[in-house]
């Protein structure tokens, strides 16, 4: 074989598939010195030629390459270097050689190999035979194929960015059928309240000429509802398509309101949507913390939190301002409802499945503290805080049984029904006028009696209309403070109330110590509002297509009062003026 100054040149072969080398220390190579001895003084040539055709090469302190300036990649079927693994070249300093063994390397890896070893002689990278540096030999391959970085880079930049697309096009197609679906509710919803309002009206004209009144007040439209004396209104600020949702929280003072519920898809977990009152796209989702499970009952506190009870047995604080459960409690059963305490920023409250009551301090994370046994085991679905004439911190509950009242300052170990409550039916929610709490509303829907019962249920005079839709025929009951820690039963009405939920109510303040009493009427699906104390039908609010889970009123510290209605399909707000 010629040498690497040598005058004839043989016909190059193609380099054979990349190989993968171990490289080897030298002194692992000193046991085959004796075999290449014979080969040391072969070839006694001139001076040496390094480089071959002139090309650059640096090598780099970190990666120990070698970076040739005609490029730095490697294609995956090119020929390659053996020990750097980057294609060599025709010429320059990392052109194709090989050694007396026939493996074939870059010139410039062979040559720092020796300059490794730190010997004349050393062993090749694949078999170990022994060369010398004036054993390598240039090879002439004119045919060797470069490989073009910028062309590679770009190739996979366009297909990052393809796929990019791709997914970017999923996603709109998947929002433009969203938008689709609930273009098409919408269309439906304004259809079906633009035939509500035509045949409220034909209702309404065929009820004024029949009396032969021609001087009567003018009928009020869907969105301002308002009373003939002019108690209260109700304008409809804006409606919210919702999926899912079952309650829902309203912070007056910064107009957001907190609903929550499953999220879409198959066993999705419950979400919290944050949703802006005046704002159609101001939605938000927030995922709750791992075994949450459903929400009961929200409730907004002051200073931007929210707090929520849990079937997942949790009584969790959520911070307004960053999204988050900032403190969270484990509960000894599912939690039914919560409230917060208006005497102190502090003190929480929750009614458990199993009847108790637990109270919470802020500052105190580790345990509530006190625990109080209810007057049975039915779950607490309703509480609200109140101070009573001596100043005492009280809480109203409703369960199965009727209202309760607590001394939660640690006088009394279990609460007291109040009087006269006993034997009204099963208790499905309880209103409170806010703050005082000296008006409450008890809603009852009847009991299943056995057919040989032979008790006679309460005289109940009624005042509403006959039931007409699903639910039940209940009533509603008006308790007024009488003393400091005692309520006397006024007035009743029947009432549609679901024969299943737990429903909500509200006692809405209308100003010159009038009260309405709102309600979502099972015959309507929509609510229901009544005078108080005489319980007189004021005014029905838009319906709905579907029951009201819940119906909460809130009114912010500057005098803003609104009115929250969530069905599972949507949630109206409305200002109350």
């Amino acid at each position: 074989m010629p040498s690497g100054s040598g005058s004839r040149r043989r016909r190059p072969r193609r380099a054979g598939p990349r190989l993968t080398v171990v490289l080897v220390s030298s002194s692992s190579s000193d046991e085959e010195g004796g075999e290449e001895e014979e080969e040391e003084e072969e070839e006694s040539e001139g001076p040496r030629r390094r480089g071959g055709g002139g090309g650059e090469a640096r090598v780099s302190a970190t990666e120990g390459k070698a970076v040739v300036s005609g490029g730095e990649a490697e294609g995956p079927n090119l020929p390659s270097c053996p020990i750097c693994m980057l294609a060599w070249t025709a010429d320059g300093a990392h052109r194709v050689s090989c050694i007396p063994c026939g493996h074939v390397y870059g010139r410039y890896c062979l040559e720092r190999w020796l300059l490794q070893c730190g010997k004349k002689k050393a062993p090749c990278p694949q078999c170990g035979k022994r060369y010398k540096e004036n054993n390598i030999i240039n090879l002439y391959v004119p045919e060797i194929a470069v490989p073009n970085n910028d062309l590679e880079t770009q190739v996979l930049l366009l297909r990052e960015k393809n796929e990019s697309l791709e997914k970017q096009q999923a996603k709109l197609l998947e929002e433009i059928k969203e938008h689709k679906v609930l273009a098409q509710k919408r269309q439906i919803m304004l259809h079906q309240n633009v035939i509500y309002e035509s045949t409220s009206k034909k209702q309404k004209m065929t009820e004024l000429t029949s009396d032969g009144t021609p001087d009567a007040e003018p009928i009020a439209s869907l969105t301002e509802d308002i009373d003939h004396r002019n108690l209260c209104s109700f304008v409809l600020q804006n409606e919210f398509l919702v999926d899912g949702a079952r309650v829902m929280g309203i912070d007056a003072s910064s107009q957001v309101i907190l609903t929550s519920g499953r999220g879409p898809g198959v066993g999705a977990e419950h979400i919290l949507t944050k949703i802006s009152m005046f704002a159609r796209q101001g939605m938000q989702k927030i995922d709750l913390p791992p075994d949450t499970k459903a929400i009961r009952d929200i409730c907004i506190l002051p200073r931007g939190h929210a707090v929520f009870a849990s079937l997942g047995r949790k009584l969790s604080l959520f911070s307004m301002a960053t999204n988050n459960v900032v403190l969270q409690y484990n509960l000894p059963a599912p939690g039914w409802s919560c409230s917060g305490d208006h005497t102190s920023s502090t003190h929480l409250y929750t009614g458990l499945q199993n009847g108790m009551l637990l109270v919470f301090d802020i500052r105190q994370t580790s345990a509530p503290l006190h625990c109080m046994m209810g007057l049975s085991t039915h779950p607490v679905h309703t509480i609200r805080s109140a101070v009573d004439g001596s100043g005492s911190r009280k809480v109203f509950s409703a369960s199965s049984i009727g209202p309760c009242i607590w001394d939660v300052d640690g006088g009394e170990d279990r609460p007291n029904l109040l009087s006269g409550m006993e034997n009204q039916g099963v208790c499905i929610s309880l209103a409170c006028a806010p703050p005082s709490s000296d008006l409450l509303v008890a809603s009852y829907r009847p009991k299943v009696e056995l057919p040989d019962d032979s008790a006679t249920p309460q005289a109940i005079t009624p005042q509403s209309p006959a039931p007409t839709g699903s639910g039940k025929l209940g009533h509603h009951t008006l308790l007024r403070r009488a003393a400091t820690t005692s309520f006397a039963k006024d007035q009743t009405c029947s009432g549609n109330v679901s024969d299943l939920r737990m429903s909500k109510s509200a006692i809405i303040p209308c100003g010159g110590n009038q009260h309405l009493f709102a309600y979502g009427d099972e015959s309507l699906y929509g609510v229901r509002t009544w005078r108080l104390p005489s319980f007189q039908t004021y005014t029905d609010l838009r319906p709905h297509r579907q029951p009201i889970l819940d119906l909460r009123f809130a009114e912010s510290s500057t005098g803003e009062r609104y009115l929250g209605c969530l069905s599972a399909e949507k949630l109206q707000v409305f200002t109350v003026r």
